[in-house]
C-alpha cells in the first residue's frame, strides 16, 4: 500500500506554481486534492464543468479555480502569462467515455489544446501529459512503449498524435514534456457508471453488476498509485527521458472472472454472478494490460498498492462518504451539471462589459457551474463590438451577437434566448445593474423546482422620487393587467429551457418580456435584490423612452383603457340626458334665462377632449395590431462572434443556428 506521507513529502517538492487542467475530472480531482493536502499554489483549470460535481464536494477554494478553454490559444496564454506556472499536468482530454462522441471535439481538445499548452510552457519544469493505454489500439497485450501503436479509434488516434506532438516539442523546442500512458486507473471520485464502482456498489448491496464475457482483462492501477505516477514524472524530469511515453500499469493481467471472486471473497457475497458476452461490446478487447518495466527503470515508479487492497480502500470510502447519498446524486442529476447561459442586452456599455464579463466568470467559477455568456451588440455606437469580440476571441464559452440596427433591449434578449443552449437561461442588462452575484440565489430557487426565478428590486439606488414613480408604476401595472404581474419586476431573471422554448415560439413582433413571462405561466418566484446604479455612463432610458415602456406593457397586457372609455361614454350619455331634461325643465320654467356662450364652449371643449383621448386610446391599440400585422422580424443579426471566427453571411449565420439544434 502506498505511503501518504512519503507521497506528500514529494509533492511538496514539486516546483509552483502548479497547473492542473482537465481538474475536474476523475484522476485531475485527485490529484488537486492530494496537492492541496500540503501546498496552496496549485491551480485547477477547468473548461466545461460538467464533473465540477468533485470539485465542489472537495471544497477547492474558489480563487483556486481557473478558467480556461483550451482549445483557445488565447485564452490559454493569458492564464500563463498571469500565474506563471513552473510545473503543468495535462489531464484534459475528450472522448474517453462512449458518451463523447463529437469527433470534431475530440481533436481539437486533445490534439488542438495540447498545442496550445506547449506552446505558452518556455520556462517551465516539467510538462506532464495524462496519455492512454488506448494509444496501443488492438496492440493491446502488454505492449512495449516502443511497440507498435495500432489506434482503432479517433480517440486513440487523437491520443497517439498528442504523444507525438509532446516528442516533437521535447525535441525540437526543449520543452521539459513527457506523456504517461494511463490504464484502468480506479479509486476514489471515479464515475459512478464505470466498473469498479458499480462493483462496489452492488457489493454493498450483496448483489453483482450485469457482467459481460468473464475472459475479458485489465490492468487496474489505485488511484493513489496514478497520483504518484504524475509526481514521479515531475521530479525526475530530464533531458534524457523528455519526450517519451512512459506505460502506468501494474503489469499485471486481471480478468473480469478474477475480479469477481475477489469482490465475492472479500465482501462475502453469497449469490453466484452471471455472465454475459461481448456482443454489445464489439468495441472491448479481450487483453487490455500492460508492461511496466520501462516506467519502473527510468521514473522510479511502480504501483504499490495490489488489486485487493486498493478495492477494500474503495469500499471503505464508498461508505464512508455515503456514496450513494452524495455521489451518486452529484453525478446523475442533470440540473447539479447543468450549463447556465447569460444573455446580456448591451447598448453603449463598452466600459462595463469587461467588468461584467470578469464577475460572471468569477461567479460560474465560486459556484462551479458550467455556463455560456451570450453578448447582445444593439447596434451600440460606441466600441462594443470590438470590445466583445476579444473576449470571444479568448473564451469559446462565449458568443458576441451584433444586430444590424438598434431593435431595443427587448430584441435583444429574444435574439440571444434563440441561440442559448444553457439548461436555464439568465437575461441581463449590460450596465452592471443587475449584479452578476444574484445569479447564485437564481440558481438555488431553480434548483428547488422553480422554472422562473426573477429579480425582484427592493430598492434602486436613485432619488426617492424615482423610486416612487418606478414603485407607483409597477403597482398601477399589476393592477391593470389581465394576468398577475409580480410587482418591481424587471427583466433580469433566470428562466428554465422549457420557458425559454415557449417564449422563443411566441409570434408577436412587440414584446414586453417580463409581462410575457408570466403569462406563459409556470412555477415562479422571485428573490429581493437592490438595484444599483449604472457602473459607467448615464441611464439611455429618459421621460419619453419611460413612458414609452409604461405604454407597452399596458397596452400589452390590459383592457382596462377600453373600459374605462366604455364607461365613461355611459357616464358622460347620461350626464348629457339629464342635462337635455334639465334645460327643458329651465325653458318652461324660465322662459327668459339667457343663452350661455361659456358653458356650451366648455362643454364642447370638454368633450372634444374626451373624444380625443378615445381617439388616442383606440389608436394605440390599432397601432398595435398594424405592427403586428406587418410580421417583420423582431430583429436581424449583422454578424455572429464564435470560437474566434466572426461569421458575417446569412448563410454562415443560419448554419450557426442549425448547428445548435
Amino acid at each position: 500500500m502506498i505511503n501518504y506521507e512519503e507521497l506528500q513529502k514529494k509533492i511538496k517538492k514539486l516546483e509552483g506554481p502548479i497547473f492542473v487542467f482537465g481538474a475536474t475530472g476523475f484522476i485531475g480531482a485527485n490529484i488537486i486534492n492530494d496537492i492541496f493536502s500540503v501546498r496552496s499554489d496549485c491551480y485547477a483549470i477547468t473548461h466545461d464543468a460538467n464533473n465540477a460535481w468533485r470539485l465542489k464536494l472537495l471544497n477547492v477554494p474558489s480563487k483556486n479555480i481557473i478558467h480556461c478553454d483550451i482549445t483557445s490559444l488565447i485564452s490559454v496564454r493569458n492564464i500563463f502569462e498571469k500565474y506563471k506556472p513552473l510545473t503543468v499536468f495535462n489531464l484534459a482530454a475528450y472522448g474517453a467515455y462512449s458518451k463523447q462522441s463529437d469527433v470534431r471535439l475530440i481533436y481539437e481538445t486533445n490534439v488542438n489544446g495540447t498545442v496550445n499548452i506547449l506552446d505558452c510552457s518556455a520556462g517551465i519544469k516539467a510538462y506532464v501529459h495524462a496519455g492512454s493505454s488506448s494509444e496501443y489500439g488492438t496492440n493491446s497485450a502488454a505492449p512495449h512503449e516502443g511497440d507498435a501503436l495500432e489506434p482503432n479509434s479517433h480517440y486513440s488516434v487523437s491520443k497517439v498524435s498528442a504523444s507525438y506532438i509532446i516528442q516533437y516539442y521535447a525535441k525540437y523546442k526543449q520543452v521539459p514534456a513527457l506523456n504517461l500512458r494511463l490504464y484502468s486507473i480506479y479509486g476514489f471520485w471515479e464515475e459512478p457508471d464505470r466498473l469498479v464502482p458499480v462493483m462496489i456498489e452492488k457489493a454493498r448491496a450483496g448483489t453483482y453488476p450485469n457482467l459481460v464475457e468473464k475472459e475479458i482483462s485489465r490492468d487496474f492501477v489505485y488511484i493513489t498509485d496514478a497520483v504518484e505516477a504524475f509526481v514521479d514524472a515531475a521530479l525526475n524530469m530530464n533531458p534524457e527521458i523528455q519526450g517519451q511515453s512512459f506505460n502506468i500499469c501494474t503489469g499485471e493481467k486481471t480478468t473480469l472472472e478474477q475480479l469477481v471472486n475477489l469482490v465475492r471473497a472479500e465482501f462475502k457475497i453469497s449469490a453466484e454472478p452471471v455472465w454475459g458476452n461481448m456482443q454489445n461490446r464489439k468495441w472491448d478487447l479481450t487483453d487490455w494490460y500492460g508492461d511496466p518495466s520501462n516506467t519502473n527503470n527510468k521514473l522510479g515508479w511502480k504501483a504499490k498498492t495490489s488489486l485487493k487492497e486498493g478495492i477494500r480502500s474503495t469500499y471503505d470510502w464508498h461508505e464512508k462518504v455515503n456514496y450513494t447519498g452524495v455521489i451518486m446524486p452529484a453525478f446523475i442529476n442533470p440540473k447539479l451539471n447543468a450549463k447556465i447561459t447569460c444573455v446580456i442586452a448591451c447598448y453603449k456599455d463598452a466600459q462595463a462589459i469587461p467588468v461584467m464579463y470578469e464577475r460572471l466568470v468569477k461567479m460560474f467559477n465560486e459556484t462551479k457551474l458550467r455556463y455560456e455568456i451570450i453578448f447582445v451588440n444593439d447596434c451600440s455606437p460606441d466600441n462594443s463590438e470590438e470590445v466583445i469580440a476579444q473576449i470571444a476571441a479568448k473564451d469559446n464559452n462565449v458568443v458576441g451577437i451584433t444586430h444590424s440596427r438598434n431593435f431595443g433591449s427587448q430584441s435583444a434578449f429574444l435574439s440571444g434566448m434563440e441561440i442559448s443552449t444553457g439548461d436555464s437561461v439568465v437575461l441581463m442588462d449590460g450596465d452592471l445593474q443587475d449584479p452578476p452575484e444574484i445569479i447564485p440565489a437564481f440558481y438555488e430557487k431553480w434548483m428547488e423546482g422553480y422554472d422562473v426565478v426573477y429579480g425582484k428590486r427592493v430598492k434602486r439606488e436613485m432619488s426617492f422620487f424615482m423610486n416612487l414613480v418606478y414603485k407607483g408604476f409597477y403597482r398601477i401595472f399589476s393592477t391593470l393587467s389581465y394576468i398577475k404581474i409580480p410587482v418591481d419586476a424587471g427583466d433580469f431573471s433566470m428562466m428554465d429551457r422549457k420557458v425559454v422554448k415557449e417564449l422563443n415560439k411566441l409570434p408577436e413582433t412587440e414584446v414586453f418580456l417580463r409581462g410575457l413571462r408570466a403569462w406563459v405561466g409556470f412555477k415562479q418566484i422571485g428573490v429581493d435584490y437592490v438595484r444599483p446604479e449604472r457602473m459607467f455612463g448615464k441611464s439611455t432610458n429618459n421621460w419619453r423612452r419611460n413612458i414609452g415602456w409604461a405604454k407597452k406593457a399596458i397596452f400589452s397586457f390590459s383592457f382596462v383603457p377600453l373600459e374605462m372609455l366604455s364607461y365613461l361614454g355611459f357616464i358622460l350619455t347620461g350626464f348629457s340626458f339629464l342635462a337635455i331634461i334639465l334645460l327643458i325643465i329651465l325653458k318652461i320654467l324660465h322662459p327668459n334665462v339667457p343663452q350661455g356662450a361659456t358653458s356650451i364652449s366648455v362643454l364642447i371643449l370638454f368633450f372634444g377632449g374626451v373624444q380625443l383621448l378615445a381617439v388616442s386610446i383606440l389608436g394605440e391599440y390599432v397601432s398595435k395590431i398594424f405592427e403586428e400585422s406587418k410580421a417583420r422580424p423582431k430583429f436581424i443579426r449583422r454578424s455572429i462572434m464564435y470560437r474566434g471566427k466572426v461569421l458575417n453571411s446569412a448563410e454562415e449565420i443560419d448554419n450557426f443556428k442549425k448547428g445548435l439544434k
